[in-house]
């Protein structure tokens, strides 16, 4: 075993020791990807080069790549489902898909406007596009000018979606599903629409996270980081699951829970490469890095999993293909393949030990692990954007410390604690308001039971 253990450890560090020699050799030549000087995306804070004209390509690629990112929604529902017990699996895919309903209409009402409404002091957007007031077909030059301002504002709706399905991972098994509904409402608005003003409000102003230059192309501060945050705020509130630590709570079914992580890996390439907001190069380029990042990241959880443990398990592989997907989301639209092998690589190894060996040192009942994949791999993927970045890839960035430019890696950590701090506190203030007046968890009697049949009346499997 030691051998063998010996063996990988070697064939990895030749592995790492190659791409960081390889990584700065390989950067794209200027000018590529196409179209990205007119294109680029909200995040990438472009303006646009020509006037504003919807094209039917850019509108079909977004229309696509928002059906992908919606179909997230319920692949988190099966991932996170098939790793709880199977008394829970209803109430766990209910959570996921309850959200992709109240969150729509959330998002049409107040949330959009909140978060990409004209700025009001780069903290918040006004209320001027409420009920989509203003909101048609034309293009919005401000976010996106060859797709209809209808076209951006749904392809956000689905970050704004999965963001606090996310968090349901911390506390699956044990909240009221009455509670659950206020919590996720409350949590949208008063944490998710101000930190995504923050990082990509454009619109009569710049956010104060996106003035400062901190870059995030696609979320790794406006939805990991916030989610993983909060996850681990309600983990600690809500305290930890009966019988946590005394009785086994394995997966009811792995396959399941690989089923959602293919979805998942599939819906996020509309996650990452939609957020150039185009069908030309820079959606490719994207495109290519979050494949490479999350292959990279899968393989490496397996490796480290099978020299720490003794056997590279499924629930491992597929663990650390969702780190891979997180840590590249803010980079995907900065950097170049060779780089998102590397920050595929430490996704893999930081989230890896974060899950297996950090949680149960620190012993909080992150049950799904949300904070540890979420808020740790979204964390190290906005720091890595620090580092990595490139003008070569995307002129619309900036360059990171390898690069030249440490002043970038200042601004993301600024960015981090900045969304860490409001996110944790704001979500610990709304989970003792609503413990003290609505109740956080079910009964012990319930929790015993399962959500299935306490919160819902009907049960996953009756067989």
């Amino acid at each position: 075993m030691k051998k063998k253990r010996g063996i990988f450890g070697v064939v990895l560090f030749i592995f790492i020791f190659l791409q960081l020699n390889i990584v700065f050799a390989e950067e794209p030549k200027a000018g590529a990807p196409a179209k990205q000087e007119a294109t680029a995306s909200a995040q990438a804070s472009a303006a646009p080069a020509h006037a504003p004209k919807n094209d039917a390509g850019d509108t079909a690629w977004m229309l696509i790549s928002t059906a992908l990112v919606m179909l997230m929604t319920p692949g988190l529902a099966l991932f996170y489902g098939g790793m709880v017990r199977r008394k829970n699996v209803l109430g766990t895919i209910m959570q996921s898909f309850i959200i992709l309903a109240l969150i729509s209409v959330q998002w049409v009402l107040w949330g959009y406007t909140l978060a990409f409404g004209p700025d009001k002091g780069g903290i918040i957007g006004s209320l001027a596009w409420f009920g989509l007031n203003g909101v048609g077909t034309d293009p919005n030059p401000d976010y996106a000018a060859t797709i209809p301002h209808q076209a951006f504002m749904i392809f956000q709706m689905m970050f704004a979606v999965i963001t606090p399905a996310l968090i349901t991972g911390a506390f699956a098994e044990r909240v009221k599903f009455s509670t659950f509904i206020v919590f996720t409402l409350l949590w949208a608005t008063l944490v998710y629409d101000p930190i995504a003003h923050w990082v990509w409000g454009l619109s009569g102003g710049k956010g104060w996270l996106n003035n400062l230059g901190a870059l995030d192309f696609a979320g790794g501060t406006v939805v990991h980081i916030s989610s993983g945050i909060s996850a681990l705020a309600a983990a600690l509130i809500i305290g930890k699951r009966k019988g946590y630590g005394t009785e086994s709570m394995p997966p009811h079914n792995v396959p399941m829970v690989v089923l959602g992580a293919a979805l998942l890996w599939f819906g996020w390439f509309g996650f990452n490469a939609g957020s150039a907001l185009s069908s030309g190069g820079l959606a490719a380029s994207a495109f290519v890095v979050t494949n490479t990042a999350c292959a990279a990241a899968a393989f490496t959880w397996a490796v480290v999993e099978w020299m720490h443990r003794g056997k590279p398990t499924v629930l491992g592989a597929v663990s650390g293909a969702v780190a891979g997907l997180v840590a590249i989301t803010p980079a995907a639209g900065f950097v170049s393949p060779m780089s998102s092998i590397l920050i595929g690589i430490m996704g893999g190894v930081v989230c890896y030990f974060s899950v297996s060996v950090i949680k149960g040192k620190l012993g909080y009942d992150d049950s799904l692990d949300a904070f540890g994949i979420h808020g740790v791999g979204g964390t190290l993927g906005a720091l890595a954007t620090g580092l990595f970045a490139s003008k070569l890839v995307n002129p619309a960035g900036n360059d990171g410390l390898f690069f030249g430019n440490p002043s970038l890696l200042v601004n993301q950590v600024i960015a981090v604690v900045a969304t860490a701090v409001y996110a944790f506190v704001v979500t610990a203030i709304l989970l003792k308001v609503l413990d003290a007046t609505m109740g956080l968890r079910i009964s012990k009697e319930d929790e015993v039971t399962g959500l299935d049949l306490s919160q819902h009346g009907e049960s996953g499997y009756n067989f």
